[in-house]
């Protein structure tokens, strides 16, 4: 595959950055999204760490696509400031590492309905994080999780008309929508002017995680509607298959059957998939 931006959680290959990286060389993958590093959160990577991190990243001509941070995915009840500084050094690791993307959420909370005081305040802390990041020169990108304020099209919507500005943009995840019983068309139609960057995922009715082009996600819709729009950023994959039961029963050509029963094997699995899809819609 010649498009050169596909990226992904390659925590999900393996805990061990060095298995990562070679997994990654092997398919071509010149990106990652750091997420589970040697054992630890990339947020709580110290500055040193974050150092010997790049210096395994260039042997192996890898970089960063964005730090698939965890900030923003607290209750709204739990401790914020400390969550901040928190914030803070994964700023300081996403300029290590040589990328101006942090993925962010937009909070939990109690209960089913949210209130206008718990927007208020959600709008509030977003609004905290983004002030940092036009200080550090970060662009944070929104992630439309299941059960955070940003999980459904009428508050993402809302989330980007208070808030969307060159340091607060959208990060498009199809199948977190679909798991949250929500239409990707009607999603993507709605938010596509804000999107920055996309998660490579797909997922059927009953919230199951399968590979792309496979599940109701739509996934070819709307990356063949942003190609079309002039779009060059990142497709990071996110395969979440390690539990993925019934890929028998899928229409899936022999190179994406034919692999490990591993970390290796499903990356490998939601790769192939993301080419097909870029095959079909002409993508270069």
């Amino acid at each position: 595959m010649s498009y050169e931006k596909i990226s992904g959680f390659s925590d999900e290959i393996s805990s061990d950055t060095t298995l990562q990286f070679e997994t990654l060389t092997r398919l071509g993958i010149k990106y990652f999204e750091p997420r589970g590093i040697d054992g630890k959160n990339v947020s709580e990577l110290t500055e040193d760490e974050a150092k010997e991190l790049k210096n395994k990243m260039d042997t192996y001509g890898i970089k960063v696509s964005s730090i698939g941070s965890p900030i923003g995915k607290i209750k709204l009840t739990d401790d914020f400031e400390k969550h901040f500084e928190v914030f803070k050094n994964v700023c300081s690791i996403a300029k290590i590492l040589g990328t101006s993307y942090v993925r962010v959420f937009s909070f939990y909370h109690d209960g089913e309905i949210w209130t206008d005081d718990e927007k208020s305040l959600v709008i509030e802390r977003l609004s905290k994080f983004i002030s940092y990041a036009k200080e550090k020169g970060i662009i944070l990108l929104h992630e439309n999780e299941k059960d955070i304020y940003g999980d459904n099209i009428d508050r993402c919507k809302d989330l980007f008309e208070n808030l969307y500005c060159d340091n607060f943009k959208a990060v498009f995840d199809p199948a977190n929508f679909v798991q949250t019983g929500v239409d990707t068309v009607e999603a993507f139609d709605t938010l596509c002017d804000y999107i920055e960057y996309v998660h490579i995922k797909d997922a059927l009715s009953d919230g199951r995680v399968v590979p792309s082009g496979h599940g109701m996600g739509n996934v070819e819709y709307i990356l063949k509607n942003l190609f079309e729009n002039g779009y060059e950023g990142f497709l990071s994959l996110e395969p979440h298959l390690g539990s993925f039961e019934g890929l028998s029963d899928l229409e899936l050509t022999d190179n994406m059957t034919n692999l490990p029963k591993s970390g290796e094997g499903t990356f490998s699995l939601a790769y192939n998939s993301l080419c097909k899809i870029l095959e079909n819609i002409a993508v270069k």
